[in-house]
């Protein structure tokens, strides 16, 4: 029988990018398929044919030309590399970069790979990342890599439904709860009024109420099956190893909307990258995965045996499992998932008494709404809030600096990773920033808008910098949500108690009523996309565009 046209192209295209990293033109399709992660085969979307897409291996310095081909009958398509330093008009964003590749068209992106590490692809058109278009790559360093191992295997996250993209917004904005399985009932208020007493819980709930949210709501989306490289877990995807290797796992979190707690039961891991950065090693029991990032961690199996990679949601709504083992066909235990967690309003404590955001002291502070050219030079920076945790066998949570003397002191608590853990492996100097900006992040639950500062992107202007300039940003979380904040085309420097050794960042998680700070150099011109990377958030407003250029900055823009 012929070979379909098609799967003659995907055929040349797995070879192209499985070749070796010599290689400088790659070749990809976007086609519509079917993909069954759930029992029933289901509308999807594949580069290649392939969910997740085929894994891209660069080497850095390379000159890179891809050709990508949309074959889709009537949606635009895209690519975007995800956490590159390239120009921005191969950034791949439909809208600011470029306008999107057409149907039955072909768009060539060119650009030197001038980093090293571990990064992903995606669509940036529409809601097709969660449709299927998203994948893996890895850059290979130009000269000796600084981390040591005997074996790697990309380990990608990612969350499937059944539904298409465009209904489960169209759930949200009818009902932004749509998808919360666990809310509270009165028996619960009644156990609360057995724990806390009467005034306590019934404060409690009016403060909730006041705030038109619900503390189990942590996660906008339930119901997805969650996918390691693409397998569910009783496909159970296996990466082989020989007892006492050093194996290096790289860990992508390609969600839609999904927060994995990972851990695997009997190993270490010793975390030595993030982002594609290079950091010091730190060894932890177990690591929460923001959507969006990557982080590479060193594993030491020394024995005959297998190992459950266990990955829950945030929200304890699911969990998917994947086995490090000697020997095909091997398993193991498989942890049982841990009670959902709730919000306290000590998770949100910036909120006033009347459920509303409190003003914080930071320093001098601009907001983009009202911000002028004036230099802000006498800053005072605010450490970073701490993470809370899940602690075992309970639906609550509690704070890192709790945990903290067992956790570095060699008690019996859990090492869990935290983002002040991070540091540089080699240090970046540089001139402190001239000015500050704060980015609040906002939104409407009950309608499910999204935005920056009040502001959903449509209603918003630009970012503007001026080349080059050095600028503080803080990110105040205003919900009850946590926030993967992305900026395209540049590092962010998280202000984690560093110092010279900040870690350098694409993405920066934002818990719920905490502040964040980062440090940035505008020294890459032209237009950027900045937003959440929760792929509903985005879609509804949290999102905005910067712009880079060399003239002075004469209006910043309202943010």
């Amino acid at each position: 029988m012929p070979v379909p046209h098609r799967l003659k192209v995907w055929v040349l295209v797995t070879a192209l990018v499985s070749a070796p990293a010599a290689a400088d033109t790659y070749v990809l399709a976007i086609d519509e398929m079917t993909f069954n992660a759930t029992g029933r085969d289901r509308p999807a979307l594949a580069v290649n044919g392939s969910i997740p897409a085929p894994l891209l291996r660069f080497k850095e310095g390379e000159d890179v030309v891809i050709h990508v081909t949309n074959n889709l009958d009537d949606q635009d398509a895209s690519i975007h590399w995800h956490g590159f330093i390239l120009p921005y008009t191969q950034d791949g964003v439909p809208g600011i970069s470029f306008d999107g590749i057409k149907p039955g068209e072909t768009f060539t992106y060119r650009f030197k790979v001038v980093q090293n590490g571990t990064y992903w692809y995606h669509s940036h058109s529409g809601l097709q990342e969660q449709a299927g278009v998203y994948g893996p790559i890895i850059i290979e360093p130009k000269g000796r890599d600084p981390v040591r191992y005997d074996r790697e295997h990309v380990v990608m996250f990612s969350d499937w439904t059944d539904e298409r993209p465009e209904a489960v917004l169209a759930h949200l904005k009818k009902q932004s709860d749509y998808y919360n399985r666990g809310k509270r009932t009165v028996f619960d208020f009644f156990e609360d009024v057995r724990a806390e007493g009467w005034r306590a819980a019934f404060a409690d709930r009016l403060m909730w109420g006041a705030m038109r949210m619900d503390p189990t709501d942590l996660s906008d989306v339930s119901g997805y099956t969650f996918l390691i490289n693409g397998k569910n877990s009783a496909a159970n995807w296996t990466g082989l190893f020989s007892p006492g290797e050093r194996v290096r796992l790289r860990f992508i979190n390609g969600s839609a909307m999904t927060y994995f707690d990972v851990r695997i039961p009997g190993l270490e891991m010793t975390i030595v990258a993030a982002d594609g950065q290079n950091v010091r090693p730190v060894t932890v029991d177990e690591l929460r995965i923001a959507v969006a990032e990557t982080y590479d961690v060193i594993v030491t199996p020394a024995d005959d045996r297998a190992y459950t990679i266990f990955a829950e949601s945030l929200d304890r709504t699911g969990y998917v499992r994947g086995t490090l083992a000697t020997r095909p066909g091997i398993v193991a235990a498989v942890p049982q998932i841990r009670p959902r967690q709730l919000l306290t309003m000590a998770d949100m404590g910036n909120m006033d008494d009347h459920g509303q955001m409190s003003t914080m002291s930071h320093g001098p502070t601009m907001k983009m709404d009202d911000m002028d050219t004036h230099e802000h030079s006498d800053m005072n920076h605010g450490a970073m809030g701490h993470e809370d945790v899940p602690t075992e066998g309970s639906g609550h949570t509690m704070s890192h600096e709790a945990m903290s003397q067992d956790e570095h002191t060699g008690g019996s608590g859990p090492r869990v990773f935290r983002y002040e853990d991070l540091k540089s492996l080699i240090p970046y100097p540089q001139k402190p920033p001239t000015r500050e900006i704060e980015l609040s992040l906002t939104g409407n639950m009950e309608r499910f808008i999204w935005s920056i500062n009040g502001k959903k992107y449509s209603d918003s202007e630009p970012i503007r910098l001026a080349f080059n300039e050095r600028v503080r940003v803080a990110f105040v979380n205003t919900t009850m949500m946590n926030h993967p904040m992305h900026l395209h085309g540049h590092w962010m420097e998280l202000d984690a108690g560093g110092g010279a050794f900040k870690p350098r960042k694409h993405v920066i998680n934002v818990r719920p009523g905490q502040t964040v700070y980062f440090d940035l150099t505008a020294d890459a011109l032209g237009e950027w996309a900045f937003h959440c990377h929760l792929l509903y958030h985005m879609a509804t407003g949290m999102f905005r565009k910067v712009v880079i250029e060399r003239e002075p900055v004469a209006f910043i823009g309202e943010g």
